[in-house]
């Protein structure tokens, strides 16, 4: 962003202007939702770079709005601040407004502040906060009424140390990648606005999106009358040896219940199976006539047999649990959109040959990796990454941590082959649906069950519920 900054002040829009657009911003939303503004009284918090020259604006633009209780609070010494900062700072005292270097105490034991901006860090963040920052991003938790609004970012947020959390988070341009991906994004951002500052969006970088209903909400229009089982694919789910019959039992019926019209199960023993599904020899199946395959559920140690697989295949093929440990180690390469891994963290390490995958590469990780191995991954758990061969990365924000138990990575695998063989030339966004609504699900499960008790086949009961919210 502060290239897409750079380049747009090289194209002839003062960065004062983009800084004044922002605090306009802000300020538009704080009405808004803070109805009567000129009866709140405002804490601003200012660092020392462009965030606290934002907020130096925002205080001057409630100045104009009548708000008679606005208190700035400086994070460094006024001579620390320079440039369009500086400019801001010298305008808010010319009309009376005095910043301070601490919250008055009696601010906080009257409580009678209702809502502080959070303008001390933005996008420039290396690091856990310290000093005065550090201390006013503790200071911002001591006004137990009072609404957060964070101007771009939670100040703190991807730092690895203390951050505020924001109840309303005010960006602009386009959402940042930590909104959705540092640790405890969730918590602290709050509800993000997305606003426009004047940059042209020719200028923002591609290659990183969210994933909403919206995308895929049309695959789910109502089928034809004269439909039949035939026109939505035939899924052959490759597990369950003996011992773990279970995963293929749980993935088969995923795949059933996501709407595909056949599923056939090949296991080692079939007697836990549902009995709308068929079933063959774990050691003696046919590809003939199937449309999708998942490989993976239960399988056990099958190195050869997951490699035929990978090599006879003519179809789309999912590939999880044990499927993705037989390929570990080997310089396998995929078939493009037709080859989809579902790896959990500790598989993707092993995928890698490294220990463990760090949280704050996973991104870069994904990205890498789906276009190096020519796959399109999923790369599940705390906002479970879609990344496609040709690097275009997809964010999934539905989830719950209810989901955190035995199973659930078998429902997604099934899910993800039973939207597949029903939208074949639609892969990327069925596969993007199916993760989505796997953790919608999960968490209209978790509100009625509770985080302890949901278990995975629970999933399957709420699916239905998360369809509707988007058909």
């Amino acid at each position: 962003m502060r290239k897409v900054d750079r380049r747009t002040i090289e194209d002839g829009v003062p960065s004062i202007a983009l800084m004044e657009n922002a605090a306009h911003r802000v300020v538009e939303e704080m009405v808004r939702e803070f109805d009567p503004i000129d009866r709140q009284s405002i804490v601003i918090l200012c660092g020392k770079g462009n965030n606290g020259g934002d907020g130096l604006a925002i205080a001057r633009l409630l100045h104009e709005y009548n708000v008679g209780r606005i208190r700035v609070v400086l994070a460094a010494d006024p001579s620390e601040y320079t440039g369009d900062a500086a400019e801001n700072l010298k305008r808010i005292v010319e009309l009376g407004i005095h910043p301070v270097f601490d919250v008055p105490a009696k601010l906080r034991e009257r409580r009678e502040v209702n809502v502080v901006v959070d303008a001390l860090l933005g996008t420039g963040l290396k690091g856990p906060p310290t000093g005065r920052t550090a201390e006013l991003i503790a200071a911002s938790r001591e006004f137990p009424q009072a609404k957060i609004v964070a101007v771009d970012l939670p100040s703190g947020l991807g730092g690895g140390g203390d951050c505020v959390r924001a109840d309303i988070t005010v960006t602009f341009t386009a959402p940042k990648v930590e909104h959705y991906l540092a640790p405890g994004a969730e918590e602290h951002v709050g509800r993000l606005v997305v606003t426009q500052i004047g940059s042209p969006p020719w200028l923002i970088p591609g290659g990183l999106e969210v994933s909403s209903p919206d995308d895929f909400r049309h695959l789910f229009r109502p089928r034809k009358r004269d439909a039949h089982k035939g026109d939505f694919g035939h899924v052959l789910v490759v597990g369950g040896a003996p011992g773990k019959s279970g995963a293929a039992a749980m993935a088969g019926l995923a795949a059933l219940r996501a709407g595909t019209g056949l599923v056939t199960v090949a296991c080692s023993d079939s007697s836990r199976l549902a009995p709308e599904l068929m079933s063959e020899p774990l050691e003696s199946f046919s590809l003939e006539r199937m449309t999708v395959l998942a490989v993976g559920p239960g399988l056990g140690e099958r190195r050869e047999l997951t490699a035929k697989l990978m090599q006879d295949a003519t179809v789309p093929m999912v590939i999880d649990a044990d499927g993705l440990n037989a390929i570990a180690g080997t310089d396998f390469q995929g078939r493009g959109l037709q080859t989809i891994l579902t790896p959990h963290p500790g598989e993707m390490a092993r995928l890698l040959g490294v220990e463990r995958v760090s949280e704050d590469d996973r991104l870069n990780v994904a990205r890498a990796f789906a276009k190096d191995r020519n796959v399109c991954l999923v790369l599940k758990g705390y906002r479970t990454l879609i990344a496609l061969p040709d690097g275009n990365v997809w964010i999934n924000t539905s989830g719950s941590p209810a989901m955190a138990t035995g199973g659930t990575g078998d429902i997604l695998t099934g899910m993800i082959a039973g939207m597949i063989a029903q939208f074949p030339s639609q892969i990327d966004t069925a596969v993007r649906a199916a993760v989505w609504l796997h953790g919608r699900a999960g968490h209209l499960g978790a509100e009625e069950l509770t985080e302890q008790c949901l278990i995975a086949t629970d999933l399957l009961h709420y699916l239905p519920k998360a369809i509707r919210e988007i058909a």
